[in-house]
């Protein structure tokens, strides 16, 4: 029976390299977090799909992933469908922490966060590079089911996303936003859009390679976007108002990024087939 506090659940995950593909050698699970078996669609690297039976989050519910990435070693990790935070009087929240080893890379591209109005939803990335690790990952947040005519019109999202290579930050943002607030719809926030989405990777570029990724990408087909290099990381950002769009966008820029930092060309997971 599901405690009144809500569930907590934890996955961890280690991955290595063994036979000449990446296998994992590590897992540990407490609550409804789970993995499904690991698929090789490429070779070598591992594709996961991390699996969550009760598909939404509510009051008290908190989820905890830890991922560890051994040198030589490629993990990909996504998810079968899109989260959710459902309306509830108190907070719910999703942890996620990598920990990419020397010669390693790993790519996080989960489906996208649903918050529906009244939810208080917490969302943290972690992401720890050592040496040259390599990372591509993304979060799509949606605010409010605008198709339902439901707007986020209470509630409450703190969002942060925190990068480090050998102990030293690269990216660190927090964002909060408050259901009904001035901010959903000022020309200094989110301007009336109820998506948001990021894309972090890892790259050895200069501002003109950014322009570049910027070209061969192209502009969003909805929305607004725009792409920055700094300090060894590119940073795509999206605000629109349908979830689709913004994921077609970061897909085509993960066709351009993929070959680049990863030296492979995309391989979509089969579960977004289905």
């Amino acid at each position: 029976m599901r405690a009144a506090r809500g569930w907590r659940a934890s996955l961890e995950l280690g991955y290595a390299p063994t036979g000449g593909r990446t296998m994992p050698v590590h897992r540990r699970h407490i609550g409804p977090l789970l993995v499904q078996r690991p698929f090789h669609p490429e070779g070598e690297v591992c594709h996961s799909y991390l699996l969550h039976p009760p598909a939404g989050l509510v009051q008290g519910d908190a989820l905890e992933l830890k991922v560890d990435v051994a040198p030589g070693a490629h993990a990909l990790l996504t998810t079968p469908g899109a989260g959710k935070f459902y309306r509830g009087t108190g907070d719910a929240g999703v942890s996620v922490e990598f920990h990419i080893a020397d010669g390693a890379a790993c790519e996080w591209l989960p489906q996208e966060t649903i918050l529906y109005a009244g939810s208080r939803a917490g969302l943290e990335t972690r992401v720890g590079l050592e040496g040259a690790a390599r990372y591509v990952g993304w979060e799509i947040v949606c605010l409010g089911r605008p198709a339902a005519d439901e707007r986020f019109d209470e509630g409450l999202l703190t969002q942060r996303l925190v990068v480090e290579r050998d102990g030293r930050p690269l990216f660190a943002e927090q964002l909060v936003l408050e259901g009904g607030g001035a901010e959903l719809d000022s020309a200094w926030g989110l301007q009336g859009q109820t998506v948001t989405a990021t894309l972090l990777c890892t790259a050895d570029f200069d501002a003109a390679a950014g322009e570049a990724v910027w070209d061969a990408a192209g502009e969003p087909e909805q929305g607004l976007a725009g792409v920055t290099v700094m300090d060894g990381l590119l940073v795509a950002r999206y605000l629109g108002s349908q979830a689709r769009f913004a994921r077609n966008w970061l897909l085509r820029l993960w066709a351009v990024l993929r070959p680049a930092v990863l030296g492979r060309e995309v391989c979509p997971p089969r579960i977004w087939a289905t």
